[in-house]
């Protein structure tokens, strides 16, 4: 089990993230948040490429810092970027970083055979990977964070640059993964994570919002998500009272889905609250700033 205690990170005066506390055991976890509220600075403290400005972080009671490699030889890490070199093959990449881990030869290879075929780059497996499309080289990542199978695996942006067929694929796998370990998944596509995600985990302002189940956090709107057709002339009026979470233009009507907490008109049509629509809502105000 991994605990957050009471952890805070500043940057001279900024704080990148306050009064952290959060459980971890085996399963898979969402860290879902959009770009720069926190969720890096959360996932590179827990794999000790930073330290916490106050609190700690325990694994099993110890903290991580002061067990130092016992416990990065738990880990595997998938950063946003990770270094590679262009003119090795995922082979050859792949074993030399299983030496580096103190991986036998003959062990290390068959690991490799079984961990390219997972994430589908058997047929590539001699290929210089400047050739590979930025979704083989994310995979080529997923691949070198499982090599020492680790009880931990926190990966950070698994998913970019994966096409939706490699996205299903890389859902399933998670779910095997996940049997008898702790798999932490940061990112800010909610599709990623709605479906095989025991918990997910929301950061706003710095500080945890929710720690809940998917159901858990959509019943937070319960009551609350509607959707309408209206003219397309009063779309400008219509959003001046709501807050709207997707539109589609049909012939001159706007098909629109909302949230409004307040008293509902009977032409609105109560729907039942999703993942995406909490994330929208919650995050509004960040989205729109960014948009």
């Amino acid at each position: 089990m991994i605990v957050v205690k009471n952890v805070s990170k500043y940057y001279g005066d900024y704080a990148a993230l306050t009064d952290i506390n959060l459980e971890f055991s085996n399963g898979i976890y969402g860290l879902l948040a959009p770009n720069g509220a926190g969720k890096t600075t959360l996932i590179k403290m827990m794999v000790t490429l930073i330290a916490p400005s106050q609190g700690e972080i325990l694994c099993d009671g110890k903290n991580i810092s002061d067990m130092g490699e016992a416990y990065r030889e738990r880990l595997g890490y998938l950063p946003q970027q990770f270094g590679f070199y262009k003119n090795y093959s995922p082979k050859q990449y792949l074993s030399y970083l299983a030496a580096l881990k103190g991986i036998g030869k003959k062990e290390a290879a068959r690991i490799i055979t079984e961990l390219l075929d997972k994430v589908a780059l058997s047929e590539v497996a001699g290929k210089k990977m400047k050739k590979f499309s930025g979704g083989m080289i994310q995979r080529v990542g997923i691949a070198q964070a499982l090599l020492n199978d680790p009880q931990i695996l926190i990966l950070d942006e698994p998913t970019a640059g994966l096409d939706p067929k490699e996205r299903a694929r890389f859902r399933h796998l998670l779910t095997e993964l996940a049997r008898n370990r702790l798999v932490i998944i940061s990112t800010h596509i909610v599709s990623d994570i709605e479906s095989i995600a025991n918990e997910i985990i929301m950061v706003k302002n710095r500080r945890i919002l929710y720690k809940d189940t998917v159901n858990s956090i959509c019943h937070s709107l319960d009551g609350h998500v509607y959707e309408a057709s209206i003219p397309y002339e009063q779309l400008e009026s219509f959003r001046s009272h709501v807050v709207v979470l997707s539109e589609k233009l049909d012939k001159g009507i706007m098909n629109i889905r909302f949230v409004h907490p307040g008293d509902a008109e009977s032409s609105w049509q109560p729907v039942k609250p999703h993942l995406e629509d909490v994330f929208l809502y919650e995050y509004r105000d960040e989205i729109e700033a960014k948009g």
